[in-house]
């Protein structure tokens, strides 16, 4: 099979944010605690955060990582988890029916950001609390002031501001699932003056509004058109999410997705835009895709009925090869939506639908998805170059036809190099990919990393690493081969 990709470095979709390579921890299961925080693992640092698991996320390179939620959040008292842990309650947590002992809370993970070399996106309670407790947890992080909740966390030890700049408006408020959740016209209202309040006690954060809870919802497209004509002046950015599956075992359809990740972008997008007109507004409203994965094998409910136990498992995804190479489509459709979706979290980062897994006290290991994002997340800085793509087509389930080629093509001035992510979705036959980089004279083929495995169904365990990105054998050649269903990087440098 033969395809081509040609690319113009004058003719750019838009620069990357690098916090589309964002990522996610929820009070859910075991992504906190015995996740990223084990007091007693071999490997604990001062102040109980696992360093193995630190490690495997600098290698990700994850520039923010939205907290506490999620559906948790939405129940959540944010003055639950400060100051003195011997005094803060252990609650019954409804979202994910188990108890949260609250050992940690923002100061605790304000703290582990830093160590991961990262920033906080957090979500603020728009079920059970509201405007003031949104207010005053913006006080509490961001505020250097003689008042109250900025005394308060000077008295619980942090004498500068925690600096958090990017504020969530709860979350997948139109879900029934969603404790207290609301109509369009109910959060609208409530999202609006929450802003006002948020932004006058901090005029430099930004806010994302709750989209629908996926492109499923009965509710998206009115759902977004009601609340953005609410907040359209107050907020930044929508939220997306979505995730994808492979209920049906068919993988040809699966790795067709990531066209529905595009569709589902230029839908929001559009509905964005319908309001700016409306509104005769000069400000565009871009996109936090604050939550996206392979995610179908487990329910999320996994404790309930279980007497409230702490951090039991719940959402242990097992990510096999095929979803690695959907997990390296949908990122290539992110870079070349960049001009509109700013922010983007893998949902999630650690044990819960994440690339990384531990056990209680003993290992952690990078599951197949961790390679596309860590890859992506290192190389594709900078601006995403218009790719046009000449590829066969296969003809999906829901009737749309998919080119056998997935790819983005990025651009790193600061770097002097141009980087192809490409994917072969062809379950039969390698491809021959030609190469036109139109305006990069000198520039060469420097490195080839292929993730390849002849098992789709292949997975990585505490034991074996089955799934591993290997480095190919490079010439100077306008052309390579693509193996039959792999994920590629292709890095060409300037030779001077």
């Amino acid at each position: 099979m033969k395809a081509k990709i040609t690319a113009n470095k004058h003719f750019a979709i838009g620069d990357i944010d690098k916090r589309i390579y964002g990522s996610f921890i929820e009070h859910l299961g075991r992504a906190v605690y015995n996740g990223i925080y084990e007091p007693t693992h071999p490997t604990a640092d001062d102040q109980g955060f696992r360093t193995d698991v630190l490690d495997l996320v600098k290698q990700l390179n994850v520039p923010i990582v939205r907290y506490p939620g999620g559906n948790f959040v939405s129940g959540y008292n944010w003055e639950d988890g400060i100051g003195d842990k011997s005094k803060r309650p252990k609650r019954m947590e409804l979202a994910w029916f188990s108890t949260e002992t609250n050992e940690v809370g923002i100061d605790e993970f304000q703290e582990w950001a830093k160590r991961a070399n990262s920033e906080v996106m957090m979500a603020v309670n728009l079920g059970t609390k509201g405007a003031q407790e949104a207010k005053d947890c913006v006080e509490y992080c961001n505020c250097d002031t003689n008042t109250y909740y900025a005394q308060l966390r000077r008295a619980n030890g942090f004498e500068k501001p925690f600096g958090i700049k990017v504020w969530c408006l709860g979350n997948e408020m139109d879900g029934p699932w969603q404790i207290c959740h609301k109509t369009a016209e109910e959060y609208g209202r409530l999202a609006t003056e929450t802003a006002k309040m948020m932004k006058w006690t901090d005029p430099s954060i930004e806010l994302v509004a709750c989209g629908s809870s996926g492109p499923g919802m009965k509710t998206f497209g009115d759902w977004e058109l009601t609340v953005l004509d609410h907040t359209y002046d107050y907020v930044d950015y929508l939220s997306l999410h979505s995730y994808y599956g492979n209920r049906d075992g068919n993988t040809a359809n699966f790795l067709a997705r990531a066209e529905e990740m595009d569709r589902f972008i230029k839908g929001a997008a559009a509905i964005c835009d319908a309001v700016k007109a409306k509104k005769h507004s000069k400000k565009t409203i871009n996109l936090s895709f604050d939550e996206w994965n392979v995610w179908y094998r487990k329910s999320g409910m996994e404790a309930k009925g279980k007497n409230w136990p702490v951090a039991p498992e719940a959402n242990e995804e097992i990510y096999n090869f095929e979803d690695a190479l959907l997990v390296g489509c949908l990122l290539s459709t992110l870079q070349n939506n960049c001009d509109r979706v700013k922010m983007a979290c893998l949902a999630q980062l650690v044990n819960v639908i994440a690339p990384i897994m531990t056990e209680n006290g003993g290992k952690a290991w990078a599951q197949t998805i961790f390679y596309p994002f860590m890859y992506c997340s290192k190389y594709g800085r900078g601006t995403t170059l218009r790719p046009i793509i000449e590829s066969e087509n296969y003809r999906s389930k829901e009737g749309f036809d998919i080119p056998y080629l997935s790819a983005s093509v990025v651009d790193n001035r600061e770097k002097d190099e141009v980087v192809i992510f490409a994917s072969n979705r062809s379950l039969d036959e390698d491809m021959e990919l030609n190469i036109d980089l139109s305006g990069f004279e000198g520039y060469s083929l420097a490195e080839h990393v292929e993730l390849y495995c002849d098992d789709l169904k292949a997975v990585n365990d505490k034991d074996v690493s089955r799934v591993l990105p290997v480095n190919k054998e490079v010439t100077d050649a306008a052309s390579v081969t693509l193996k039959k269903h792999s994920w590629n990087m292709l890095r060409f440098t300037h030779t001077r």
